[in-house]
C-alpha cells in the first residue's frame, strides 16, 4: 500500500500532463496556436496567483528580491511564452510524437547548465549519452534532404525550438537562485508568459477568438488541470523525491499521451517514433547514470 501511495503521484502527474498534447490538438481545430497557448497559460496563473495570494500572510506571495525578479522573467519567457512552438508545432504533428520529442527536455537542459552553471560538469559516458539523446531525436525527426520543407518536418522542428527554450527556462531559473515558493514563481511566470504570448499572438496576425464547446473545454481542461494542478503536484514531489526522480515522469508522459491520441484521435505513430523514444531514454540514462544509481540505492 505505501508503494501505490508513492507511484500514485507520478502517474497522476503524467497522466495530467500526457493527456495534455491530445487536448492541444483537439483545440486547435478552432482556436489559432499561440492564442490558444496565452490562454492556457491565463487560466493557470489566475487559480495559482489566486491560491498562493488566499494563503500568504502580507506581500510573501510577491517577488521582492533581484532573483525573484530574474526567475519569473526567465521562466515567463522560456519556460511558459517558449511553449507558444509547442502549439505551432503541433498543428502538423500528432501529439503522440509531440509528447516524445520532450523526452529531449532534460539532455538539452545539461547542455544550457554547462554553459551557465559552472558547478555543472559531463563525464565522457554522459557526453555519449547526450549524443545519444540526440539520435533518438533525430530518429524521430527523420528529415528526407530532398525536401525539407515539409510540414510534418517544419512542425517538429518547431517543437524543437520549445524544448531548447523550455530547458533554457529551467537553468536561468535554477541560476537565479529565487527567495519565493516553487508554486509562487510558477504563478507569475505563466502570467508574464502569458502577456508575452499575448503580445506575439497579435503580431502574429491571429484574428481574436473566444473558444467555444470543446476548445473551451481543452482550454479549460489544460489550465486547469494540466498546468495549475500539474505544477502544484510537480513541485510537492520535486521537494519530496528531488529533481532526478522527478524528472523521471516526463519519460511516462509519452506513453500516456501515445495512447490518448490513438484511442480519442486516431492517430497513427511509427515504429520509428516509438525507435527515437527508447534510444532518447538510453541516452537520458547514460548521462543521468550516477544519479540514478543513487536513487536506486
Amino acid at each position: 500500500m505505501s508503494t501505490l501511495r508513492s507511484v500514485a503521484p507520478f502517474l497522476l502527474l503524467a497522466t495530467l500532463w500526457g493527456l495534455s498534447f491530445p487536448a492541444i490538438s483537439v483545440g486547435l481545430d478552432a482556436l489559432p496556436p499561440v492564442l490558444f497557448a496565452a490562454f492556457r497559460y491565463d487560466v493557470a496563473a489566475v487559480i495559482l496567483l489566486g491560491v498562493t495570494a488566499v494563503r500568504a500572510t502580507g506581500r510573501s506571495w510577491l517577488p521582492t528580491t533581484r532573483a525573484d525578479y530574474t526567475a519569473v522573467a526567465g521562466g515567463g519567457l522560456f519556460l511558459i511564452a517558449g511553449n507558444g512552438f509547442l502549439f505551432l508545432g503541433q498543428q502538423t504533428v500528432p501529439s503522440g510524437v509531440a509528447a516524445i520529442i520532450q523526452g529531449l527536455v532534460p539532455i538539452a537542459t545539461v547542455l544550457w547548465a554547462l554553459l551557465f552553471l559552472p558547478e555543472e560538469r559531463v563525464s565522457a559516458v554522459g557526453a555519449v549519452g547526450i549524443v545519444v539523446g540526440f539520435a533518438g531525436v533525430a530518429l524521430v525527426i527523420r528529415p528526407d534532404p530532398a525536401n525539407l520543407l515539409t510540414a510534418d518536418l517544419v512542425g517538429k522542428l518547431l517543437i524543437c525550438v520549445q524544448v531548447t527554450l523550455v530547458a533554457l527556462g529551467g537553468v536561468v531559473v535554477q541560476r537565479a537562485a529565487p527567495d519565493i515558493g516553487g508554486t509562487t514563481l510558477a504563478g507569475w511566470s505563466m502570467a508574464v508568459g502569458g502577456v508575452v504570448l499575448h503580445a506575439a499572438s497579435l503580431g502574429l496576425g491571429e484574428p481574436p477568438t473566444v473558444p467555444t464547446d470543446l476548445a473551451l473545454a481543452a482550454v479549460a481542461y489544460l489550465g486547469v488541470f494540466a498546468t495549475a494542478v500539474a505544477f502544484f503536484l510537480y513541485f510537492r514531489l520535486l521537494d519530496r523525491y528531488g529533481a532526478t526522480e522527478t524528472s523521471l515522469v516526463a519519460y511516462a508522459v509519452p506513453v500516456v499521451a501515445t495512447l490518448a491520441g490513438v484511442v480519442l484521435l486516431d492517430e497513427r505513430i511509427t515504429v520509428a517514433s516509438l525507435a527515437g523514444f527508447a534510444v532518447i531514454f538510453v541516452g537520458f540514462l547514460l548521462l543521468k547514470r550516477s544519479a540514478i544509481r543513487q536513487l536506486l540505492a
